[in-house]
């Protein structure tokens, strides 16, 4: 067993963690996956320990996600959405995290429109912060599931070729998936307009194209992103159709990838926008099995950082 241990850490981003602990989480997920196949999800694991869910932005899956998790765990599971919080009365992120803190709050998970706000408050608190999603920074957990998801189809994902595809630029999941996959040993390809590309993108462990055809060639994986037209102030594409004509991942535009290459999307999808609807139904889309592992990542996460002990 490793001595590697997350007690009392923070998980704020997939480029600090080293291969270990990555390994770590991923590991522990696995053995609380089978809790999610019992016809009663229920341990004792973190009974008495509180968890509080503080979200400014809106969410499914992941808030959802981690609700059950805790809840799955026997943890007392408090939601607190930012348009119900006292952040409408003018109150700062810093005393909220102070009052939670104050209030016994055991760990704080947070979604922020905000880059950068998760590790300021990490700072603020003595208590471990998890980013639920921060701007476009980064959204660790799900990178940590669609790490999951591909050891699992795939074993070692050393040598893999994944191609991220769509809107790199606003994409905090992209961030993750690029760290965890490189540590991992993956190869990363970053595909699409030159406009929804990241800045910085050649300064990334990346391959950078701005072809789809040639972005696919020959890849494992293909993880496939919403257009986040929320984050974005000006049009940086000519149309929707335009968009979907030429980086819309179908199945004509798989032909130019491995015979056996498996889709991703961390969802929500925009059907036949970035992905056509028979390539997210496709026998070799992994896309539901990444929501139900974000579910057992998130139970590792919660598991390893508040120091639970036993199952």
């Amino acid at each position: 067993m490793t001595e590697t241990s997350l007690a009392g850490r923070d998980l704020l981003d997939l480029q600090t963690p080293t291969r270990e602990e990555i390994g770590l989480i991923l590991d522990t997920a696995r053995s609380f996956s089978e809790i999610l196949r019992r016809p009663v999800k229920k341990v004792p694991t973190l009974r008495g320990k509180s968890v509080v869910t503080l979200f400014y932005e809106a969410s499914t899956r992941t808030r959802s996600s981690f609700e059950a998790a805790g809840k799955y765990m026997s943890a007392d599971v408090i939601n607190i959405s930012g348009s119900t919080s006292s952040a409408t009365k003018g109150e700062s992120l810093r005393d909220t995290f102070l009052t939670l803190q104050a209030l016994t709050a055991d760990l704080v998970v947070m979604r922020t429109p905000f880059s950068g706000a998760c590790h300021q408050a990490a700072e603020w608190v003595d208590i471990p912060v998890v980013n639920a999603g921060d701007g476009t920074h980064e959204h660790p957990t799900q990178g940590l599931l669609d790490l999951l998801t591909l050891r699992d189809a795939k074993g070692d994902l050393e040598g893999l070729t994944v191609a991220i595809v769509g809107d790199v630029a606003h994409s905090r999941v992209a961030r993750s998936n690029l760290w965890g996959l490189t540590r991992l040993g993956a190869r990363v390809r970053l595909v699409g307009p030159a406009t929804l590309l990241p800045p910085d993108a050649d300064r990334l462990p990346v391959e950078v194209y701005t072809d789809l055809r040639a972005g696919l060639e020959g890849v494992d994986v293909v993880n496939v992103l919403r257009l986040q037209l929320e984050r974005q102030s000006r049009a940086l594409f000519p149309t929707a159709r335009e968009y979907s004509r030429l980086f819309g991942v179908t199945r004509e535009a798989l032909k130019a990838a491995k015979p056996d290459v498996l889709v991703m999307h961390p969802g929500p999808m925009n059907r036949g926008l970035e992905i056509s609807a028979d390539v997210a139904d496709m026998p070799r889309s992994l896309i539901e099995r990444q929501v139900t592992n974000g579910v057992a990542v998130r139970m590792a996460v919660l598991y390893l950082l508040l120091g639970a002990e036993g199952k």
